[in-house]
């Protein structure tokens, strides 16, 4: 301090050496198509009744039909080109994601439910998620309706997710049989593969599909007195009989159950894990809520051969049904599957976190001066951050030499040609 008069002064000296904070682990991005909203805009949400508030709800299903006979009702999917469950996911999957333990995340809105699953939206809305900081974690609820163009979509997005080293893909078997995912494997992939992982396969959830009653269409049928029925929707029958019209809901409600990639499922179960023990811990043995079955039973001679891919190296991880157990993720493998560094997520998002939260750190010393004090202070600040990892769980040792390394200064990362 320049002094220029007599007085006292305080001057305040640092003693503790500048800290890394630890960035957030599972903010993920779902990029789809939704009622309403502002298009291509990411927005950050924190609950599903902020989902509903400003995306809207679910499209309504068309294509059911209802018979009633003697007062039992019956329904289907009307075997028709309407009957098709509507392609569009998003809001089916923002329940599965809170359900299984997902917290903020941000929504990218491409369009609404007037068209159909476009590529090029899909890419729009991936490359504005580029321009957030936040998210990790890279999900697309509609992409399984492109069929394999979504393998397109998922190349740019794990190329995204190798030029900015911050984030991770969820990734859904577009054909969801084993033989589709011998055909996921044979598709080339641009980008790091240990950015990603893919699982399988869909998932039976308990969720009701949205419809309206007018849609429904009523076949010739007869209520509890052997009576018949005339009414053509459930709209009419409402008015025509109320008992009918009630024990078609419940049969619609009953049997008509949403099928879902599980990516929105696992992005849940990845912000639960991350919360309840460490991104360090494999998001795997845990179970899924809203979930009855897996539509796809695998097998344990089914699944060696979706971890272990000595061709392409992808790895598939199953989710599979254990007797009293319930629905469980089985596996937590990158598609990097036959890389010995990158095979696991944990270890993937365990190092982009670490990565992520040491660069946001260490961007106060940019314009210091590049000399051994400089040097010192960066040091201490991120082997102070991995000790705290170390003594957490997250690195193996038996001391912290053993666990990690920091490299910095001259001879170690720079030559002196560089410190000029």
């Amino acid at each position: 301090m320049n002094y220029k008069t007599p007085g006292a002064y305080i001057e305040e000296v640092s003693k503790f050496p500048p800290s890394v904070a630890q960035v957030e682990t599972a903010i993920p991005a779902f990029i789809g198509y939704t009622e309403k909203g502002e298009l291509n805009e990411p927005t950050r949400i924190t609950s599903l009744l902020e989902y509903e508030a400003l995306f809207g709800s679910a499209k309504p299903q068309t294509g059911i039909s209802v018979t009633i006979t003697d007062g039992v009702a019956t329904t289907a999917l009307v075997n028709s080109n309407n009957a098709t469950p509507a392609a569009f996911k998003m809001n089916y999957s923002m329940q599965m994601y809170f359900a299984n333990g997902g917290g903020p995340c941000y929504i990218v809105s491409v369009g609404n439910y007037s068209g159909g699953v476009v590529l090029g939206e899909l890419q729009a809305g991936l490359a504005e998620v580029a321009k957030e900081d936040e998210p990790t974690l890279l999900v697309f609820p509609d992409a399984f309706s492109l069929e394999d163009d979504s393998y397109v979509l998922y190349g740019s997005a794990l190329q995204q997710c190798t030029d900015l080293q911050d984030r991770f893909v969820i990734m859904d078997i577009a054909d969801n049989t084993l033989d589709g995912v011998n055909d996921f494997r044979g598709e080339t992939l641009v980008g790091d593969l240990k950015y990603g992982a893919a699982y399988f396969p869909h998932l039976q959830t308990i969720l009701n599909y949205e419809y309206n009653d007018v849609d429904v269409v009523v076949n010739a049928s007869t209520n509890s007195d052997g009576v018949a029925i005339v009414a053509e929707d459930l709209a009419a029958l409402k008015a025509e009989n109320s008992g009918a019209y009630s024990a078609a809901k419940n049969e619609i409600a009953s049997s008509l159950r949403v099928i879902l990639p599980p990516s929105s499922a696992i992005a849940g179960v990845y912000a639960k894990v991350d919360s309840t023990s460490g991104v360090w811990k494999a998001p795997a043995n845990v179970g899924l809520n809203y979930v009855t079955a897996p539509t796809v039973k695998v097998s344990h001679d089914d699944q060696e051969g979706l971890n272990v891919d000595a061709v392409a190296g992808k790895s598939v991880n199953a989710i599979r049904t254990f007797t009293g157990k319930g629905t469980l993720v089985w596996g937590a493998r990158t598609l990097d599957g036959n890389s010995n560094e990158w095979r696991y997520v944990s270890v993937r998002r365990f190092f982009n976190m670490v990565e992520e939260s040491v660069k946001k750190a260490s961007e106060r010393f940019v314009f210091e001066s590049n000399d051994a004090n400089t040097w010192v202070r960066v040091r201490a600040m991120i082997e102070n951050f991995l000790n705290l990892q170390w003594r957490a769980g997250a690195l193996a040792g038996a001391s912290p030499e053993d666990a990690y390394y920091v490299s910095v200064g001259l001879g170690e990362t720079m030559s002196a040609q560089d410190v000029l």
